[in-house]
């Protein structure tokens, strides 16, 4: 059992898939840190200084001035602004993936059609070996 794991585990497809993981969670750790420290400072400020962190819905009958106040109260909130920031990592990395997607499907080769091995009879137009010299439908002879 023991060497059936082994040999499952080393093979190219769980290695490469590991490896895409671990990628992957350092480009998402990348990409919220450009969505929050990068992108959305410049848009609170556009819209009126809005830290989109702090955009909240207050669900308790107690009032709280940021998110991290009522957290700390235990106050049910709806983080809507931190739901933005989310939806906006995500189009980033939806993005990013279907660029590279792109180019990789860009880069592979496409393979050659193979080459014929029939050709047409120039009688009865139906389809026969390259090498015959007599057509098997209409029993035409064919030149070389």
């Amino acid at each position: 059992m023991f060497k059936e794991f082994r040999d499952f585990a080393v093979k190219g497809n769980a290695v490469d898939l590991a490896v895409g993981v671990i990628i992957g969670a350092a480009f998402g750790k990348i990409v919220t840190s450009l969505v929050n420290d990068v992108i959305m400072p410049p848009i609170g400020r556009m819209i009126g200084h809005v830290d989109f962190t702090n955009l909240f819905i207050n669900l308790s009958d107690k009032q709280f001035d940021t998110l991290a106040e009522a957290k700390k109260a235990g106050a049910p909130t709806l983080n809507y602004g931190l739901f933005l920031n989310t939806c906006l990592e995500f189009l980033i990395v939806a993005f990013v993936v279907f660029l590279m997607v792109q180019q990789i499907n860009r880069l592979r080769e496409k393979p050659a059609p193979p080459a014929p091995d029939t050709k047409e009879c120039p009688f009865c137009f139906s389809k026969i070996p390259l090498k015959a010299v007599k057509c098997g439908q209409c029993t035409s002879e064919l030149s070389g």
